[in-house]
C-alpha cells in the first residue's frame, strides 16, 4: 500500500500553461521575436527554464548568443507572472483533501525554481498544505535524475516502494522509474497519452478521482 503521493507540478497538479506562455512571450518580445502558442509551451517545458528558453528561442530562429542573454530576462518576467491564471485541474482539490484525510503524505517535486514552485502551490492550496515542496535548487539535480523524489521519500520517512509518483511527461515517467517508484501518467496535462505509455507507467490516469482508487489498493 502506498503511503505517499509525489506529484509533478506543471501539467499534473496545476494548469500553469497561461503563466508560462505569457512569460515566454514577453521574453521573446524583448528580443523582437514573435510569440509562441500554448501548444508550443506544452511541448517545450518540463526540463527547467533554460531548456524552455532554448527551445522557444530556437523555434523562432534566435542565435545562441541571444538565447544566453534571454535567460535572466525570462527569470525576471517569471517572477512577475508566475501566478498568471494559475489554478488546480478539476478534481485535484477534492482528491488531495481525501488523501490528507487518509493520512497520505503529499509531496511536490518540480523542475520549476524553488521559489516559484512554492509560490504556485501555496497560492492555490495554502501554506503548509503539502508535506514537502521541492523545486529546482542547488545540490539536487533536475528530473529525470531521481535525486528529487528520493530526497522527498527520505525526508517524509517512507521507502521508494511506498511512493506513487505522478506526472504528465516522459521526464516524469523516467524520473519515477529511476527512483524505484511506481509511476502514474496523467492525461489531463501537457503531453499525450502516447508519450506516457511509451515509458510503461504502472498506471494511466484520465481523471484525478482514479488516484483514490489506486491509493486504496
Amino acid at each position: 500500500m502506498y503511503k505517499c503521493c509525489i506529484f509533478d507540478l506543471d501539467g499534473t497538479l496545476l494548469n500553469t500553461v497561461h503563466a508560462l506562455t505569457r512569460t515566454m512571450d514577453l521574453t521573446l518580445a524583448r528580443f523582437g521575436l514573435a510569440p509562441i502558442t500554448e501548444e508550443d509551451t506544452k511541448i517545450f517545458v518540463g526540463d527547467g527554464y533554460k531548456n524552455f528558453v532554448d527551445r522557444a528561442f530556437r523555434h523562432r530562429g534566435a542565435a545562441e548568443e541571444v538565447i544566453k542573454k534571454a535567460y535572466p530576462v525570462y527569470v525576471d518576467y517569471f517572477r512577475e507572472n508566475c501566478l498568471y491564471q494559475v489554478d488546480a485541474y478539476d478534481g485535484i482539490r477534492a482528491v488531495l483533501a481525501e488523501l490528507k484525510a487518509r493520512g497520505t503524505k503529499l509531496a511536490v517535486v518540480s523542475n520549476k525554481g524553488q521559489e516559484q514552485a512554492s509560490e504556485n502551490i501555496e497560492y492555490v492550496f495554502g501554506k503548509g498544505y503539502f508535506d514537502l515542496i521541492l523545486g529546482e535548487r542547488e545540490g539536487i539535480p533536475r528530473k529525470p535524475d531521481p535525486a528529487g523524489p528520493l530526497y522527498a521519500a527520505k525526508t517524509l520517512g517512507v521507502s521508494p516502494a511506498e511512493c506513487l509518483y505522478l506526472g504528465d511527461t516522459n521526464t516524469d515517467m523516467r524520473t519515477g522509474a529511476a527512483a524505484g517508484m511506481d509511476t502514474a501518467g496523467v492525461t489531463w496535462g501537457f503531453r499525450s497519452r502516447e508519450e506516457l505509455e511509451a515509458f510503461r507507467p504502472r498506471y494511466m490516469i484520465g481523471d484525478p478521482l482514479e488516484i483514490l482508487r489506486i491509493m486504496g489498493e
